[in-house]
């Protein structure tokens, strides 16, 4: 199971960032999967770029993310990996796939840091609306406001899944050490 369940990567969404606002009484919320951006309406990204736009952010575009290209390759080169694992048998190299899983992972949510953190920081200088010293990164994970804002930052299913297979992938070498299991 810990190996098959990144597949649900290619139908559920990894990440979610909602932008609650008084002006919209039906929070934007954008979806990051691990090969395209979507929204939770048809207009929700162009309605954030024009947000943006205010505040001196840059678009959002999928084509500036060439991490939208190459994740779906990394996702099928653990799964192929997992199965390996698998038809091995061995705990160590369950224990291994799992590290390399968990270190992937942690590797893409600090890119995912650095992605929120550019465009939050590097603002124009001709933005119609200047805050001083006022940053518009999201949070990685939980709440934060920014101006009139509420933004809500959480893994989606797909992130969900993913640390479940990453648990399930120690456990089950854990469980293969500790009983032999074959």
């Amino acid at each position: 199971m810990a190996v098959l369940l990144p597949l649900c990567l290619f139908v559920a969404p990894l990440w979610r960032i909602t932008l609650k606002a008084p002006q919209y009484p039906i929070p934007l919320t954008m979806y990051i999967w691990i090969n395209k951006l979507t929204g939770s309406t048809e207009g929700t990204i162009q309605n954030i770029n024009i947000m943006n736009h205010y505040v001196g952010m840059r678009h959002i575009e999928p084509e500036g993310f060439p991490e939208l290209t190459y994740f779906p390759y990394v996702v099928i080169g653990l799964v192929v990996l997992g199965l390996i694992a698998w038809f091995t048998n061995n705990w160590k190299i369950w224990a291994i796939w799992s590290g390399i899983f968990l270190i992937l992972s942690v590797v893409g949510i600090y890119d995912f840091y650095l992605w929120e953190y550019d465009y939050g920081h590097n603002l124009s200088s001709t933005a119609p609306i200047k805050v001083p010293g006022m940053a518009y990164q999201p949070p990685l994970f939980g709440k934060k406001v920014l101006l009139n804002f509420v933004a809500i930052s959480y893994p989606a299913l797909g992130g969900i899944i993913m640390g479940l297979s990453i648990l399930l992938g120690f456990v089950s070498a854990w469980l293969k050490k500790k009983y032999h299991i074959t």
